[in-house]
């Protein structure tokens, strides 16, 4: 039987709004959000551990691809109403969907190439998740190999990256590191 959250004081609802609001939360727990069809989809092609699938009936159905795709890993899906997913979901245009996924640490050292010449875009200190988002997506177009973010001013598994690079956060190679490493 589906667990099913309607209350607004649910501890795991106002984790998911801790977790969206504060880096400092998502540094701590190791977890991120996950808002939308198509990023969760990515997100569990590049291989991210989701921990909770959350998602609204009454937006999706329950036998949604991605919905059926996660029910079948060892996720938990809960079905939550309409009240809940309103004051958690991030974005107006919505699907009905989001999930709490364990994030991955991007250091330097685990970065690997399977292109002998690999092209590497190497951001320097960037600000605004936006642009962040903005240089992933340009990277995931130009087939870039990796893309080094030095001196990051911003976690990666902040919402506005994970929305404006549409998911390419999931997929692209991504480093990042001090200036000096």
């Amino acid at each position: 039987h589906m667990k099913q959250v309607s209350s607004l004081q649910n501890p795991l609802i106002k984790q998911v709004l801790l977790l969206q609001e504060k880096s400092r939360e998502r540094k701590k727990t190791g977890l991120f959000i996950i808002e939308g069809q198509r990023e969760i989809e990515l997100a569990i092609k590049g291989n991210f551990t989701l921990k909770t699938l959350l998602y609204c009936s009454d937006i999706v159905s329950e036998e949604s691809e991605v919905i059926t795709a996660v029910k079948n890993s060892n996720s938990e899906v809960i079905e939550i109403t309409l009240e809940v997913y309103k004051k958690i979901a991030y974005r107006t245009s919505t699907e009905g969907i989001i999930a709490i996924a364990e994030s991955k640490k991007k250091s330097l050292e685990d970065l690997k190439f399977t292109n002998p010449n690999p092209l590497i875009l190497v951001a320097e200190a960037p600000e605004k998740p936006g642009n962040i988002g903005a240089i992933l997506r340009t990277a995931d177009a130009a087939n870039v190999d990796a893309v080094i973010i030095a001196n990051p001013k911003t976690d990666l598994y902040n919402p506005n990256i994970i929305r404006s690079s549409v998911g390419c956060v999931f997929t692209n190679t991504i480093g990042t590191g001090s200036t000096d490493e």
